[in-house]
């Protein structure tokens, strides 16, 4: 173990291979590295995966979001799901991973149960139209695999018995791997205050993963990712709803972590 201080509390977190990005650990795990630990998790010989993703846009929420911070914090696996992300810590002399995408966790780690013979699966969150176009793609492409669940959400805040009753749909399921699709920071949260009651082996947060998966929303092809522009093609398709991470996030992820870094202040407020 070692002790980090968080928003001015000493806390106790598992020593892992992480770079300190904005008071956040950045795991510098591959995606085959983060992929077998999922597999171990579901064979039970290490213990619960949970898995968020960290772009600068989540990065910057989580300086003034408390509950976003701790979940990703105490998150199990934290990957660089952002150019920007994985560009400004070698920027500023912080060794992380190198970029690892929702949709590249995801993918592998279906193919890794595949290749085994099988595997339990359960989708939470979204719409029912997106989990309906999910579940068909799946048994096309996953046919060795179990597609145990699709649950949609309701929106907006639930009640302690609503959550009490999904949490047990999920366990009466019994997935090996449980993927978590709402926007960030309700799907990090939701997963860190609910994990110690999911008998879940791996729970990763993915969001837009659903809508690509389904087909609702187009991503970027692949030269585009594979030259760090994923980001402007995402934007030009989706202007107002990537205008504030794009338009406000970015810059202010850039400044803070030049404070942070470079100029040694202090981030969070």
């Amino acid at each position: 173990m070692r002790k980090i201080l968080l928003n001015g509390d000493l806390m106790s977190i598992v020593e892992r291979d992480a770079g300190m990005l904005l008071g956040i650990p950045i795991d510098r795990k591959s995606l085959q590295e983060v992929t077998e630990e999922a597999m171990k998790a579901i064979d039970r010989t290490i213990s619960q995966r949970v898995l968020a993703c960290a772009n600068p846009h989540s990065l910057v929420v989580a300086q003034h979001n408390n509950r976003f911070h701790s979940a990703l914090t105490h998150a199990n696996q934290v990957v660089a799901d952002g150019v920007g992300a994985v560009g400004m810590a070698r920027i500023v002399g912080v060794e992380i991973g190198s970029r690892i995408t929702g949709t590249d966790y995801f993918e592998a780690v279906l193919r890794s149960l595949q290749s085994r013979g099988g595997g339990r699966v359960f989708f939470f969150g979204s719409s029912v139209r997106v989990l309906d176009l999910i579940a068909q793609r799946f048994a096309c492409e996953f046919p060795t695999l179990t597609l145990c669940g699709i649950y949609s959400p309701p929106f907006g805040a639930w009640s302690v018995e609503e959550n009490s009753r999904m949490v047990q749909v999920i366990n009466d399921a019994k997935p090996d791997v449980l993927w978590v699709g709402m926007t960030a920071p309700k799907q990090e949260t939701w997963v860190e205050e609910n994990r110690h009651n999911l008998n879940v082996p791996v729970i990763a947060s993915i969001g837009a993963v659903f809508d690509f998966y389904a087909g609702t929303y187009a991503r970027a092809p692949q030269w585009v990712c594979q030259i760090g522009l994923e980001w402007a093609y995402r934007f030009m398709l989706e202007p107002r709803r990537m205008w504030q991470r794009n338009c406000v996030s970015a810059p202010k992820f850039l400044w803070l972590v030049l404070r942070c870094h470079v100029f040694r202040f202090g981030t969070r407020r």
